[in-house]
């Protein structure tokens, strides 16, 4: 049984309106609310993603970040985004990018056969202990991780906004030193999150905020 279940994404921004327009090219969204915060809206509440404003730029390298398909990385970098690591020079199956804040993704390049009109299809999560931290939000989503013994990465399937999109749990290095600028948000009670070990941060009227094992931020909704 699951303690939570995903309601949508957010995205931290300091141009909201610039940052909900490139989103919503690259991820097959469309702005529903271009007021701040912005709103992305697809086929379902669970494709919702909130571009929300912040006063603090991109400092460090992301350790949340997304995942997306694209026809060509020209095609992304036409919207305004900057290469950082091609494909070509890495030898890995896709290219590092940067939006128009710095904030850091890989691009898929797919044929048109196997391009997708909505096209976020993962999220990448920088860990201390990948294997540990997908066991922790595998138990609240009530979902068993897989690991991939080649790159000591752990993967959660199909519990997030679609059967397709997976929480991918990698490690690097570098410790946290910056709040996130992408997380997600769920449904559940914030008791029995805090009771596994997450971090109270702050209260907000419908929503509390909290934080992983490893200090990455999420919101939790209340049932209705």
């Amino acid at each position: 049984m699951s303690l939570v279940t995903w309601q949508d994404l957010c995205i931290d921004a300091l141009d909201v309106g610039a940052q909900a327009r490139f989103w919503a090219a690259v991820s097959g969204l469309e702005v529903a609310a271009a007021e701040s915060p912005a709103r992305l809206a697809g086929p379902t509440a669970r494709h919702t993603v909130w571009v929300n404003p912040v006063d603090r730029p991109h400092r460090t390298k992301n350790r949340t970040h997304l995942d997306v398909d694209c026809a060509s990385v020209e095609e992304l970098v036409a919207l305004g985004a900057r290469v950082l690591a091609p494909a070509e020079e890495t030898g890995f199956g896709w290219t590092v990018v940067a939006d128009p804040e710095a904030n850091e993704f890989c691009a898929f390049v797919r044929s048109a056969d196997r391009l997708p009109s909505y096209r976020l299809h993962g999220i990448g999560i920088d860990c201390r202990d990948p294997g540990a931290l997908a066991r922790w939000w595998g138990e609240a989503f009530g979902a068993e991780p897989e690991h991939d013994a080649t790159y000591d990465c752990w993967t959660l399937t199909g519990v997030a906004v679609d059967e397709r999109m997976t929480l991918d749990f990698a490690p690097v290095p570098e410790p946290r030193s910056q709040p996130n600028r992408l997380h997600w948000d769920v449904v559940g009670r914030a008791d029995d999150l805090l009771a596994r070990g997450a971090t109270h941060l702050w209260d907000q009227p419908r929503w509390t905020v909290l934080a992983d094992p490893e200090g990455n931020e999420f919101c939790v909704f209340a049932p209705d």
